[in-house]
């Protein structure tokens, strides 16, 4: 039985463990915050930071690949894990997701189109690239911002220093706003031995910067959208030689597909694939760690994820429902907080839109599902 060793353990540790246990995979979580909520594996919660510390040491000696559900991790720590077990990802991987900077030099580098950005220290600097970018800017911070925290949008540029002081960083980046279409997503799995694993691209929209309904296969997809995004997961896999899931954030406009940003492992806009995958990206992306042969990835049929956001709201009539799968995470109610997901399957993007609403209806503040 290998066992896989994750940093962090909330929900997307959870649902590699879910995955794993049917292959005869054994879980063991590293846990730094001190306020754990995977609530299976075995656990070890270490809230020191140190390097040097026993309880790093056993929680390294007790597995055979470590893997981690966020990118938010101390550059030292996961290096330190290199030197004494196998990391997949690798810190190559961190390094660049976790800051906006280096991965806008890394798309530059192999030619993959995004926003025009401006990389400032000051409020003065952003005054300068706001100017020279035209409003509205999207100003963010480069380390430590998702779900829309750390990001501010400038309409006038008179908003700069606000927008400064509210982000709180010392290093910020200005991009030019994207007039898109629609916001897409598309995951791909790497395995030690190269081989490489697509899914479909999904179809995402948000509300308040937070993920509130992906939809897979995306509607109406161009055959050239889909395509060029393959190209550049599969340039990035490469590029970084990264084993294990990688996402890639794109933006749909009328006349090009830009990419917005990448994260180094399974994806909240990858949940669609437990239940409509043959798959899922949990499963497939230890069966990368792992090097074992990797799984199908084509849709089922058209899905749609549903985020639990901030309140679970009437979940014994959702699942009176014979077509909604749900997956609660064991998360006490909080705003803004992920507390599960439901995914909806249908044969027609009229069906499913008609599904995917009568279960909103019984999440309290969803907004509606318009699909396309």
């Amino acid at each position: 039985m290998k066992k896989i060793g994750v940093l962090g353990a909330g929900q997307l540790g959870r649902m590699l463990a879910l995955a794993g246990y049917p292959l005869e995979l054994d879980f063991h979580f590293y846990d730094t915050s001190g306020s754990p909520s995977a609530g299976l594996g075995d656990m070890t919660i270490d809230t020191t930071s140190k390097l040097d510390n026993p309880a790093l040491a056993k929680f390294l000696r007790q597995v055979d690949v470590v893997t981690y559900e966020f990118e938010h991790l101390p550059l030292e720590l996961t290096r330190h894990i290199e030197q004494h077990s196998t990391l997949y990802p690798s810190s190559e991987s961190i390094r660049v997701c976790q800051n906006r900077a280096e991965e806008k030099l890394l798309f530059k580098k192999l030619g993959i189109p995004t926003a025009e950005y401006r990389i400032v220290n000051n409020p003065n600097a952003l005054r300068e690239a706001v100017s020279q970018l035209g409003c509205p800017v999207v100003a963010k911070s480069t380390t430590e911002g998702y779900d829309g925290k750390g990001q501010f949008v400038i309409r006038s540029i008179e908003q700069c220093e606000q927008a400064w002081d509210s982000i709180g960083h010392s290093t910020l980046i200005a991009e030019a706003f994207v007039d898109f279409k629609r916001e897409l997503s598309i995951i791909a799995v790497r395995s030690p031995s190269d081989e490489i694993a697509v899914y479909p691209l999904a179809e995402n929209a948000h509300q308040d910067g937070i993920l509130r309904y992906s939809t897979a296969p995306a509607p109406k997809l161009k055959a050239e959208i889909e395509q060029q995004a393959t190209l550049y997961i599969k340039e990035l896999l490469h590029e970084l030689k990264h084993v294990g899931a990688l996402t890639l954030e794109l933006f749909e406009t009328e006349n090009a597909l830009l990419v917005n940003e990448m994260a180094p492992r399974v994806h909240n806009s990858g949940h669609w694939s437990i239940e409509g995958a043959p798959c899922s990206q949990f499963e497939n992306h230890l069966r990368a760690i792992c090097d074992l042969p990797l799984g199908g990835t084509d849709a089922h049929r058209t899905t749609c994820m549903i985020n639990i956001i901030g309140r679970k709201g009437d979940i014994p009539s959702i699942m009176a429902l014979p077509y909604a799968h749900i997956h609660l995470y064991g998360k006490k109610e909080r705003p803004g907080r992920k507390l599960g997901h439901i995914t909806v399957q249908a044969d027609s993007l009229e069906e499913l839109r008609w599904r995917v609403n009568n279960v909103a209806s019984f999440l309290p503040d969803n907004p509606e599902f318009s699909g396309n």
